[in-house]
């Protein structure tokens, strides 16, 4: 698969759990519809994850001339969301919360700010 369909279909898995992460946080938990949506995140966040670890590192150093730091996050993902449902599945809904606040604003808006780095596609198209 070309680079640019992993780009895309990151981007497609991706902008939506910006959207559904944010609504969750805000809404009454425990809901139907809280577990309806929080399902379909996580689903989202582990594709996501997933996809950018065929992706290499096109800023910043490598290892093994693929990985780079913003893959970080990858694994922070692919470890987050199974131990966060985990986590609320056993009703420990403290470390569900703490674990999907951490996702969101990790693997989210901070590794999300760093698609906006000079040499980055996202930075091309929104500053040209």
């Amino acid at each position: 698969m070309s680079y640019d369909t992993l780009m895309f279909l990151h981007l497609y898995t991706v902008v939506p759990c910006v959207f559904i992460g944010g609504f969750l946080l805000i809404i009454k938990k425990g809901t139907q519809i809280h577990k309806q949506l929080g399902r379909i995140y996580m689903i989202l966040m582990l594709f996501t994850a997933i996809v950018t670890l065929f992706m290499p590192a096109d800023v910043g150093g490598r290892v093994l001339n693929h990985f780079g730091w913003i893959h970080l996050f990858s694994f922070l993902t692919i470890w987050t969301v199974p131990t966060a449902y985990l986590a609320i599945k056993k009703g420990n809904v403290k470390a569900h919360k703490r674990k999907m606040i951490l996702l969101y604003f990790g693997a989210l808006i901070i590794a999300g700010g760093f698609t906006l780095m000079p040499g980055r596609y996202l930075h091309g198209v929104f500053f040209g």
